[in-house]
């Protein structure tokens, strides 16, 4: 599996090698009218396709706040569908403009594979799921057991951290996708399912009988989930964390979907005025309207609207906020200012 995973690493590194990504994204991405957004197959909550064959979720919502942002359209965006090992690649090449698929901001893929993090949209960490007819309830019980594992992630390298320094062994049962993982998985192919715990949630609020499968309560790793985008264009990356620092600060201001326009006439907040393009040249700095930060916020909300209606704990996947509660609601989520 490290195999694998340093000839992902090394592939991605031979494209860009052969050229990082230049300025001029927006330029490109408005002559062709779309935005084109790498997304996951399908995980329940973060990348779905709905009755009609729409692409929804919390990470689908990213990318169309950005082709809001660019286009004052959240429809004006094209999805790839992207696995552990298509997803670098994908990004590296231009084969999309952005990548928003719960994926690790980590040094190596900062530094060395190129990629510019635009924030974090989801703290995580990796956990694990099992049978509860498997009879463990620690993680640290799962010596000798086999354990689902995509392959080209941090994951599997995190699973091997843990189980070696807890002198344990296990078996992987590589898989690419998190559908091929559930179906093992609910085969009894492996014993364990390892992924970020916020995945085992959604994957697991779509089986028959949820109940029958648990959750252990180990967390082994730090996963601070977030969209990205190629070295080498800081304009759009600076598009791209702003737009979702605008949804997290329009959260602190309780600017929502419904009231975002009549916010936009003008406040008593300076740095609403500032956000929603009342006062100052900001939009300009950017390269995009001024009314940018209206149309993101009225794509689906504020970050809290987002977050309950894919994951919250009224959701079949039922996801306190946790961390990803505002700063000033116990958690560590926050915008830099907007000045």
């Amino acid at each position: 599996m490290k195999k694998s995973i340093l000839s992902i690493a090394t592939g991605v590194a031979a494209i860009l090698a052969a050229g990082a990504a230049s300025a001029g994204t927006l330029e490109d991405v408005k002559a062709k009218g779309f935005l084109q957004c790498g997304v996951s197959t399908g995980v329940a909550g973060f990348a779905f396709t709905d009755a009609n064959g729409e692409w929804d979720g919390f990470d689908v919502t990213i990318c169309r706040a950005v082709a809001a942002a660019v286009f004052g359209d959240p429809k004006a965006v094209k999805f790839t569908p992207t696995t552990g090992k298509t997803r670098f690649t994908a990004l590296a090449s231009g084969e999309i403009d952005m990548l928003a698929r719960n994926t690790t901001w980590t040094f190596s893929r900062d530094a060395d594979l190129k990629f510019t993090f635009t924030g974090v949209n989801f703290y995580d960490g990796q956990g694990f799921i099992v049978p509860k007819a498997l009879g463990v309830s620690s993680a640290k019980e799962l010596d000798g057991a086999t354990i689902c594992i995509q392959t080209g992630t941090t994951t599997e390298l995190n699973l091997a951290d843990y189980f070696r320094s807890n002198n344990m062994k296990y078996d992987p049962v590589p898989i690419e996708t998190n559908a091929e993982a559930q179906q093992k998985y609910l085969a009894n192919a492996c014993d364990a399912y390892t992924t970020d715990a916020s995945g085992l949630a959604a994957t697991r609020s779509t089986f028959e009988k949820p109940g029958d499968h648990l959750i252990l309560p180990e967390i082994i790793s730090k996963e601070p989930l977030g969209p990205l985008v190629r070295h080498g264009d800081d304009q759009w990356a600076d598009i791209n964390r702003w737009v979702l620092n605008v949804l997290i600060i329009a959260e602190e201001k309780g600017l929502t979907k419904a009231n975002v326009d009549k916010m936009a006439m003008g406040s008593d907040d300076p740095e609403v005025n500032r956000i929603l393009g009342k006062e100052g040249e900001y939009s300009a700095m950017i390269g995009l309207e001024k009314d940018w930060a209206v149309n993101v916020i009225k794509t689906a909300g504020n970050y809290g609207e987002i977050y309950e209606k894919y994951l919250g704990v009224d959701t079949d996947i039922g996801l306190a906020r946790g961390l990803n509660a505002l700063w000033t609601d116990g958690g560590i989520l926050y915008s830099p200012p907007f000045r």
